[in-house]
């Protein structure tokens, strides 16, 4: 307390001063309204940037939760995307209107290969998620893989980029369909084979998933046409593909369960 008195005495000359200019200015302030508002200004400018800097780093602390949420967000529209029912002779979607087909579950990819011929993904969730095999795999742009095996708390995916995976695919512009299945050369590029010479192909044109298995919706995309050819015999296309997912590398996934599958597999079982 002493050593506080002391400091006041030997500055009592420029305490005052200090004290006096302050008050001066503050005076000047509330009498001038040009000076008013250009005080204002600076302190809002001022609070404005510490603001924005402590939202930064918070924003930066939470980025982790932000894209956690974001994740499960992407996974809410997607369900209402492919399990809305269009009605026939309507120019709009009622969003509210879905069947309820497709279950969508957020994953993370924690291992990743796409070096080999055969190569699979291991994501982090399994049959505790109630995660199965023969669960179709997307990404926020497109097709990933089929659910191969699951433990508790993981699964592994036969990627798109393994030569023994087939699925079905079609031309976004035509009825057409054919197999989609990597020949083993490229990670960006896959093929789609017995698509039949009377139908329009074009480079640059979009292939997605036809829809016709139990395991993908009808519409996922795939990538688009990079090349073509018809087979030996002519009377097919060899369709090269370039891919919208960058295969090598994949983060965030979802993981698809077709409700009807079951359904479907019985009825096909009956058929054979």
């Amino acid at each position: 307390m002493q050593q506080i008195v002391n400091f006041i005495l030997r500055n009592k000359t420029f305490l005052l001063f200090a004290l006096l200019l302050f008050i001066a200015v503050m005076l000047t302030i509330q009498s001038h309204s040009y000076h008013r508002s250009r005080f204002i200004n600076s302190a809002n400018f001022f609070s404005g940037g510490i603001y924005n800097t402590s939202n930064s780093i918070s924003d930066y602390i939470n980025l982790k939760q932000q894209n956690k949420l974001l994740h499960e967000d992407n996974k809410r529209l997607k369900s209402i995307l492919y399990n809305t029912q269009q009605i026939p002779d309507s120019s709009y979607i009622d969003s509210t209107n879905y069947n309820k087909k497709y279950k969508f579950t957020a994953a993370q990819v924690i291992r990743n290969n796409y070096a080999a011929t055969n190569n699979i993904l291991l994501l982090n969730k399994g049959i505790n998620d109630s995660i199965k095999q023969d669960f179709g795999v997307i990404s926020s742009k497109g097709i990933i893989g089929i659910v191969e095996r699951t433990s508790g708390d993981y699964a592994t995916v036969l990627s798109i980029l393994n030569t023994t995976n087939s699925i079905s695919a079609k031309l976004k512009k035509t009825p057409h369909f054919g197999s989609l299945k990597w020949n083993g050369s490229s990670p960006n590029k896959i093929q789609l084979s017995e698509i039949p010479k009377i139908a329009t192909v074009t480079k640059g044109d979009t292939v997605i998933t036809s829809g016709r298995s139990a395991i993908f919706p009808k519409g996922i995309p795939v990538g688009t046409i990079s090349n073509f050819k018809l087979d030996n015999a002519e009377n097919y296309y060899e369709i090269e593909i370039e891919l919208f997912n960058d295969m090598t590398s994949i983060e965030h996934v979802y993981i698809i369960k077709n409700i009807d599958a079951k359904t479907i597999e019985n009825i096909l079982e009956k058929n054979d």
